[in-house]
């Protein structure tokens, strides 16, 4: 197919998000407006289920043993392009991670597609994530197949600015228990092995390795049983910690120091340490540059200029790092805020993703997604270098 016409298919790609502008807009700012937890997502893949049946997408609900994840599938062959939906809230706060605006972006986004596959053939995808913020609900679909056979992945994130790629830091949970034993504080406090005291020691222990770790990597935790009363020695303490790096060979190292902290703790202190590694562990996100320049390409006529990437920019942990280890990814960010303005996992931000202005990023989002379709449809030289920098990378 000559230039113009794909010119033609993306221009009739816009025109269908368009049309759908409306109902996603109010799809959207349902879901936000009923929040719901990793697993529990009902309510939400329910409506994004129905809104894809309608639109003439063949819908597995339940799929990889998960009730609230699905795949809705367009077209038949190869390549078949897979578009990835969130919509899990977190607690306390609900869509502070605009994760209703991913759900609308991508289902947006394969709706318009449908013309690229009419055209040029193969299949487009909506795979259905839940728990992205708690439980890495990617990496258990991963596991179980999820992503076999498909050619491409790509997944908008909202933000408070628009970029190509992101610096996903790989990641993995620690839950720590320290038990001591009980005693009367002021009658008898020689009696009694304090296990806050443990888990306190373990606190200090790890901002003194914070001053010697890489600027990149974090760590960060918080305590979840700290004792019952004033006057008791605690007999147990409980908290859980999240051990990030920017390689994943760093995190292996990072988390057997981290560790550390917790042994020398149990040691001083006498208290007897228990811990758990989740079985969860979210993995650095490799960006298919060949997609990325095209998505970039794409958001331009949309008066949105997309930075490729921000080195110094990172954005935390993602499962969708774990997808990008298996097939070719994307993650952009999406600006739906102010320059400066407020950031993931805020108050504020849960305001700005049911804002026009985040409607706005959601529809430019889904339109750039639509056109980068018919980029790879349109073209198998395109899909091949897609792959080749894939297997590069690997």
């Amino acid at each position: 197919m000559v230039r113009a016409n794909i010119d033609t298919l993306k221009a009739a790609v816009i025109k269908e998000a368009d049309k759908h502008r409306k109902r996603l807009s109010v799809l959207s700012r349902k879901i936000h407006a009923n929040p719901e937890l990793g697993f529990q997502e009902t309510k939400a893949a329910g409506w994004l289920t129905q809104y894809l049946e309608a639109n003439g997408f063949a819908v597995e609900m339940g799929i990889c043993g998960l009730p609230t994840a699905f795949r809705a599938s367009y077209g038949k062959g190869k390549p078949g392009l897979a578009l990835l939906a969130e919509y899990d809230a977190l607690p306390g706060l609900g869509h502070a991670c605009g994760h209703n605006l991913i759900a609308g972006c991508a289902i947006g986004a394969a709706v318009a597609s449908k013309p690229a596959i009419d055209c040029y053939g193969g299949s487009i995808m909506v795979i259905g994530t839940p728990a992205e913020e708690l439980y890495g609900g990617k990496v258990i679909m991963a596991d179980r197949g999820a992503f076999k056979g498909i050619d491409a992945a790509m997944i908008v994130h909202p933000n408070t600015a628009d970029t190509a790629t992101i610096h996903a830091l790989a990641c993995q949970a620690l839950e720590v228990e320290f038990f001591g034993k009980a005693a009367h504080a002021a009658a008898r406090p020689e009696a009694g092995i304090n296990a806050l005291e443990a888990m306190l020691q373990s606190f200090n222990a790890m901002n003194s390795l914070r001053q010697h770790i890489k600027p990149t990597a974090r760590i960060h935790g918080i305590i979840t049983d700290g004792g019952q009363a004033a006057n008791i020695v605690p007999n147990h303490s409980a908290g859980n910690f999240l051990v990030r790096a920017a390689e994943d060979s760093y995190l292996d190292e990072l988390k057997e120091r981290v560790l550390n902290c917790f042994v020398g703790a149990a040691t001083a202190t006498g208290a007897k340490l228990q811990y758990r590694w989740d079985d969860i562990r979210y993995a650095t996100m490799r960006n298919n540059l060949t997609i990325a320049r095209l998505y970039t390409r794409n958001m331009r006529p949309l008066g949105r200029k997309v930075a490729l990437s921000e080195p110094d920019n990172a954005f935390g942990s993602t499962d969708m790092g774990n997808v990008s280890h298996l097939v070719p990814s994307i993650h952009p960010f999406v600006g739906i805020t102010q320059k400066r303005g407020p950031s993931v996992h805020t108050t504020e931000f849960v305001a700005a993703a049911a804002s026009e202005d985040g409607v706005n990023g959601m529809i430019d989002a889904a339109k750039a997604l639509a056109m980068t379709v018919v980029d790879l449809l349109s073209s198998p030289e395109t899909m091949a270098k897609v792959k080749r920098e894939f297997e590069r990378e690997k």
